[in-house]
Formats: structure tokens, sequence, C-alpha cells
């Protein structure tokens, strides 16, 4: 019994593997960079693919987990950038994610909606010079208790829940595109959302451009 709770306990640790992250910075960049110094947080984007959800998995309960986990990265990349922010790591500072998003609420801009809106509007409402914003495309849902004891007993590892994330930086004066992010990753089948979370963004607040 204290082995299989020693390998379910393993089994919970996220297991994220993949290619390095494809970078993209404007040419302009490194010119307009020092005049950058407040940042506002999106809610992400998340898409489930529908194709590939459990037969127990409803269209409703895909839409909540889309809408839940576009706050949830949104909280994550937050704290990995105060965490930084903190230790002097980065030039620009960052809007409370709970002012972010009491401002769009105000404007009558929801998540689903922000799409509808160019960089410069949704800059407008928010006050900051750029936008971070940020696209998590699932294959699936996480697993459930159970298949990461499956998964760890048996040592069923494989790629069970490909993961692309894109992250970009908009200039709010310009609009234009100021920098990207692009990662493609595979989580085990012992990855939470809150893991995965914090494991991708990790990997995303170390390639920052305003250090």
């Amino acid at each position: 019994m204290k082995y299989t709770a020693f390998i379910i306990t393993l089994a919970a640790t996220v297991f994220v593997c993949g290619c390095g992250p494809q970078i993209y910075t404007a040419p302009d960049f490194e010119l307009v960079r020092p005049l950058h110094r407040t940042a506002a947080i999106l809610p992400f984007d998340v898409i489930i693919d529908p194709a590939k959800l459990p037969n127990d998995f409803t269209l409703e309960m895909k839409l909540d987990a889309e809408k839940s986990e576009a706050y949830g990265f949104q909280r994550e990349l937050y704290m990995q950038f105060l965490k930084q922010y903190e230790k002097g790591e980065y030039t620009i500072e960052f809007q409370d994610i709970d002012k972010t998003n009491a401002l769009l609420n105000k404007a009558g801009i929801t998540n689903a909606d922000l799409s509808q809106f160019t960089r410069e509007e949704i800059g407008a409402v928010v006050g900051t010079d750029v936008l971070i914003s940020g696209t998590i495309h699932r294959s699936r849902p996480m697993s459930t208790g159970t298949a990461i004891a499956v998964g760890a007993l048996f040592g069923i590892w494989s790629s069970t829940n490909e993961v692309n994330v894109s992250l970009n930086i908009h200039e709010v004066s310009s609009g234009n595109l100021m920098w990207n992010y692009d990662h493609k990753a595979s989580g085990s089948v012992g990855s939470s959302s809150d893991q995965l979370a914090e494991s991708l963004m990790k990997n995303v607040s170390k390639k920052f451009p305003y250090k």
C-alpha cells in the first residue's frame, strides 16, 4: 500500500517535454523597449480538442474547463512574472490581473469577446503600454486520479496530452506584435491542469524579453 501511494504521488509530478520554443522578436523591439513601462496580462484563449473528449465529458464541461483554465493560465503567468520582478530581473511592471479583468468587465469585454477588439482598443481600456496574450491548444482534458495510478504502475507515459502554447506581446500605441513565443509540449497522464500551467509558464518567464 505504501509503495502504491508513493508511485501515485510520483505520477502526479508533471512531465512536460518537447522541442525548444520558437521565438520571434520584432526588428525594432530594442528601440521601443525603453518606452514600455507597464504590461497587462489578458485571460488566455484555451481550446480543448472536441474530437478527443472522453465519453463522459460533455460539451458544457468542455466550455467550463476552457473558461476556468483561461483565467488559471493568466494567474499562473502573472505569479511567475511577479516572482522574477521582485528579484529585480524585469524592466517592466505588471498590472494586477484582478484590475485588468475588472476594467475589461466594466467595458463589457468578456474573455470570449477579446478577439473582436484590436490591441489598441483593449490597451485603451486597461491603460498599459503593452498587452500580453496567450493561446493554449490541448488535445484532451487532464487525466483523472485513476489514470494517474495506472500510468505510474504500468509505465504508460506516452504523449497523451499534446499542448501547444503561444504567447504574444503587442505594443498598445502601434498595435504591432513585438514578441511571440511558440512551444509544443506533451503532458503525461499524470499532468494536472495546475501543474502543466506552472511548468509551461516557468519556461515562458525565463524567455521573457524585458530583462
